[in-house]
């Protein structure tokens, strides 16, 4: 086993944007020792102030209230998309490290201010998705590091649904520029695909969609339609630098399918990779020579962890060092698609001008817990 995440002291947190998602990382952070919520904030102080209820310890602030307490060391940035440069850059300014919910921000241009600003203020840069950490994806890399399947040659990622209006009740967002299948679900598969097999030098693109509006199939707008504005199916080829070659499927357009989540292929063998949007799940291996699947036994990663634990990654990192779910990882996963984006429009190669390291892989980690209030 690793050795227990514990930072010589928690971390204090304050939360800015209290919706839906907020749940999870609340769950996840009465488990850790190295974080500490301090503080919650809400363009809507009730649902704040609803979050404070349910947290012993935990003031509702107003978002300036919060940016200046003296007592928030990294502010979880949790507002949509569209806000989270202009949080994170207000944060960083007063002085906090920055975690945000995936994308780092709505454009690259935007991403570039805040790892700029955060890098002339001395502060920390963290971005979800931090389901790479889990024993899932952690497991896999781990296997093509021991090189069970040679060289890897190519690996396919597919994400296919026929939309999340069936269950959204306010889907608006992910028909309107900055939505669509890439920007939504690619974050979790680009980041899985270059934690497992390094970053990427250049993409070809193409992209399509099939409706116009899409009718809401559930809560007080039911039956509404919205319009779309972005294309609803894209896929991508993307070069990474070790010459392997990756096939990207985003659909808000297919109905149902039967393709693992990631598939990894070498020279000698081919992985199936559980579902990048998950921390654990099977890693299956089909060894040259072999006669079926096996599948390999947990052997790296958080164990049972969730929403939350890339920050207590962060917590845990030596100062001058990037955090596992950092912001180069964050900006690198968010050129690669925005340059997929643009070259479905150009019909041409893109070149990304970015790079990052393959973060440092996780040895198999029971983390040290306590249950708050």
């Amino acid at each position: 086993m690793g050795i227990p995440l514990t930072p010589a002291k928690p971390l204090n947190v304050g939360i800015i944007g209290c919706g839906a998602i907020i749940a999870q990382y609340l769950a996840n952070f009465r488990r850790l020792d190295s974080v500490n919520l301090v503080a919650v904030a809400d363009l809507d102080p009730a649902r704040a102030q609803a979050v404070a209820d349910s947290y012993e310890g935990v003031r509702a602030l107003g978002v300036d209230e919060l940016l200046a307490a003296d007592d928030v060391e990294l502010v979880l940035n949790l507002t949509i998309p569209a806000a989270h440069a202009e949080i994170a850059l207000k944060a960083i300014a007063a002085g906090k490290s920055v975690y945000g919910e995936k994308p780092l921000a709505a454009t690259t241009e935007e991403a570039k201010k805040v790892l700029e600003a955060a890098a002339a203020a001395g502060v920390v840069v963290g971005c979800a998705p931090d389901t790479v950490l889990g024993t899932g994806i952690q497991t896999a890399r781990k296997a093509i590091d021991d090189g069970l399947i040679g060289a890897p040659v190519s690996a396919t990622a597919t994400m296919a649904t026929p939309g999340h209006e069936r269950w959204h009740p306010n889907p608006d967002f992910y028909y309107q520029p900055g939505g669509g299948p890439l920007l939504d679900m690619g974050p979790y598969y680009v980041s899985a695909l270059v934690t497992l097999l390094g970053p990427v030098v250049s993409v070809v693109g193409a992209a399509s969609h099939t409706r116009s509006e899409r009718t809401i199939g559930s809560g007080p707008r039911e039956g509404q339609t919205v319009p779309v504005d972005i294309d609803s199916h894209v896929t991508g080829v993307l070069v990474h630098a070790s010459g392997a070659l990756s096939t990207l499927f985003m659909s808000f357009d297919a109905v149902k399918t039967k393709s693992p989540n990631i598939e990894i292929h070498g020279e000698n063998g081919s992985l199936i990779v559980p579902d990048p949007n998950h921390f654990d799940g099977d890693v299956q291996l089909f060894a040259l020579g072999s006669e079926d699947w096996e599948t390999l036994p947990v052997s790296a990663g958080y164990k049972d962890s969730g929403r939350g634990f890339g920050i207590a990654d962060l917590a845990a990192t030596p100062a001058g060092q990037e955090p596992r779910a950092g912001g180069q990882l964050a900006f690198h996963a968010l050129e690669v698609m925005e340059s997929v984006l643009a070259s479905a429009k150009s019909g041409h190669a893109v070149a990304i001008k970015s790079t990052t390291s393959r973060p440092a892989a996780v040895e198999l980690t029971e983390l040290a817990t306590a249950v708050h209030a």
